[in-house]
């Protein structure tokens, strides 16, 4: 088994150790850090995949003096790049595809990285075939091919220009208007690649070349330049990246397997020697070669896994999942993980750019009537304000005044899917109106209140912002009170749908339906409302529980409830959804027995 990655010791908090590889590690991994040591670990058995306890870093590890573990508070990316020896097999460009599909199976084929890759000068116009060697034209053919490379056209064919002597031909033209700010455009067209030459311990000189680095990997090929032979000359007609004796087209690279890096032709399995055997017998094809390069992958390529594993201590919980809302990344961090709550922001903040701007964590419960929370920035820029995306709706939210939660959309989904165009809903508990300006768009009318007057500025926003304020009406009012009032009042459209949806407390306002309709009413049309309640309960028998307490909260003992588990909120701790129709002997009920208290 591999050894994890491990940043912090438990045992002595004033000391950092990193167990890794048998490679030096790139610098420090915090600023300021304190003694870093290294321990190699081997791995009896062999993992495939790339993994930050294989291959090396590329920068020998520095360390430094540090003031201690409460100075940890900068990372350092470098530590996490990895450079794995690999080899690959140079093939003509048009047929890689093809290859790659056949010897899918012996290829690198690890995550988010293609087993095709591209290095400098390989892709060349295919018509500059002609002029190398083996090719079977005649010389007066090879004669205007060079021409038409060179200058574009031969005597009397107007042949396009390709596009490099197109940039060039409109630089000469601009100069010779005497436009001088495009004396450089020929350069700028065609820049310099760049080349690191290596000089190892025989004096032999090698030259890296990749294919550019993206933010991810860099692939490099590694071969010896032999300056005796004509390579030289073929480098100075096709540019400095083209050095191969036997080039002559484009190619691309083939990354094989890491099981065969530093392999002899020998050595690799016969499907690929088939390959070399089938390349070589073909005069007008490139002859496929068998290389040595270097895969690195940089801190952008690991995931935000990966990269926590590596920081935390072993046997910590890694924090696997958040809640996004707009460009906040919404954290609820255990106790154990506060000390590192820094260290946690800015990987995710890296992770999630650029849809994730800002990084909080939940500093203490919900334990006010409006439903906020208290939140820290933990990374990013200070502001809560963002505009979050749901069910094709725009809704405008402040994490510090307002509450949202994005992990109930699929359940506002399937609330919406009870609904008709016929029904006339009433949201007791609006909030900023996740529930409220979705539903306006299928029924045919929605009472949206809170009692927070943040969420109800936002709650108006939000419905202007979606063109539907004139299907929801707006209040700013107790819960009860609400109730009450919208029921006397609202005769002409009957209320047919009803949601409570605040679980902490919502079973608790169910009084307030008793004798809603009085029963001074009772031999006139009416209709009963489906009521949609929310609540927790950390009972064994979560059902049961929250039955009875509406049944208590109604002093009803016959109702039919259809229960809805929605999420586990906690270890034991269930938010249910109880859907059931006002009872009659509850909406008529004596104003005598309208209340409880």
């Amino acid at each position: 088994m591999v050894p994890k990655l491990s940043l912090f010791s438990p045992q002595t908090p004033s000391f950092c150790r990193i167990r890794s590889p048998p490679w030096p590690i790139v610098k420090s991994l915090f600023r300021p850090v304190v003694n870093i040591a290294t321990t190699a670990h081997t791995s009896s058995t062999f993992q495939y995949g790339p993994s930050l306890q294989k291959g090396h870093a590329p920068i020998p590890l520095e360390p430094s003096q540090g003031l201690g573990k409460e100075t940890l508070t900068s990372l350092d990316e470098d530590v996490f790049t990895r450079v794995f020896q690999l080899s690959a097999l140079r093939v003509p460009a048009d047929i890689c595809s093809t290859l790659e599909n056949r010897l899918r199976g012996h290829l690198l084929n690890w995550p988010r990285i293609k087993n095709i890759a591209r290095v400098p000068g390989d892709d060349v116009d295919d018509k500059f075939r002609t002029m190398l060697p083996n090719s079977t034209d005649e010389g007066t053919e090879r004669l205007t091919a060079f021409n038409r490379r060179v200058y574009g056209k031969t005597h009397g064919d107007e042949e396009p220009l390709n596009s490099i002597l197109y940039w060039d031909n409109l630089a000469k033209t601009f100069n010779s208007l005497g436009y001088a700010n495009f004396r450089n455009l020929a350069k700028i067209s065609r820049p310099k690649k760049k080349k690191s030459r290596i000089t190892s311990g025989d004096g032999a000189i090698s030259v890296a070349r990749g294919y550019g680095r993206n933010g991810v990997a860099l692939v490099e090929v590694v071969e010896d330049v032999n300056e005796g032979n004509d390579i030289v000359g073929m480098g100075r007609l096709l540019g400095e990246d083209v050095r191969r004796s036997n080039w002559r087209g484009s190619t691309r690279l083939l990354l094989l397997g890491e099981q065969y890096a530093n392999a002899s032709i020998a050595e690799l399995p016969e499907a690929i020697k088939v390959v070399f055997r089938e390349l070589d017998g073909q005069p007008m094809m490139p002859a496929c070669e068998l290389v040595r390069c270097k895969l690195t992958l940089f801190y952008d390529y690991w995931q935000l896994s990966e990269i926590l594993d590596a920081l935390l201590p072993n046997g910590m919980v890694i924090p696997s999942a958040f809640e996004m809302v707009g460009h906040i990344a919404h954290l609820n961090l255990r106790d154990d993980l506060l000390q590192y709550k820094s260290l946690i922001a800015k990987v995710v903040l890296d992770k999630t750019r650029p849809k994730i701007q800002t990084v909080v964590n939940k500093v203490e419960g919900i334990h006010n009537a409006f439903r906020t929370m208290e939140l820290e920035v933990l990374a990013g820029n200070n502001s809560l304000v963002t505009t979050v995306v749901e069910n094709g709706l725009r809704f405008n939210v402040d994490l510090a005044a307002v509450y949202w939660n994005s992990r109930l959309g699929t359940e506002r989904q399937r609330l919406l899917g009870c609904f008709t165009r016929s029904d006339v809903v009433c949201d007791v508990f609006a909030g900023v109106g996740p529930i409220s300006i979705s539903a306006a768009k299928i029924v045919k009318y929605v009472y949206a209140n809170d009692l927070n007057p943040c969420a109800v500025e936002y709650l108006a926003r939000n419905c202007a912002l979606n063109k539907l304020e004139r299907k929801v009406e707006v209040f700013n009012m107790d819960g009860r009170r609400f109730i009450e009032t919208v029921f006397a009042t609202r005769r002409s459209q009957p209320i047919t749908q009803v949601v409570m949806n605040l679980p902490k407390d919502a079973v608790e306002f169910l009084d307030a339906f008793r004798g809603i309709f009085r029963s001074d009413h009772f031999g006139q049309e009416y209709t009963l409302p489906n009521i949609h309640v929310y609540g927790f309960s950390k009972a064994q028998d979560p059902e049961f529980d929250f039955l009875e307490r509406i049944k208590i909260s109604l002093l009803e003992e016959r109702i039919d409830i259809q229960m809805h588990r929605v999420r586990l909120v906690a270890p034991g701790k269930w938010m249910l959804c109880a859907s059931f129709i006002l009872p009659e002997t509850v909406a008529f009920q004596k104003i005598g027995l309208n209340r409880g208290d």
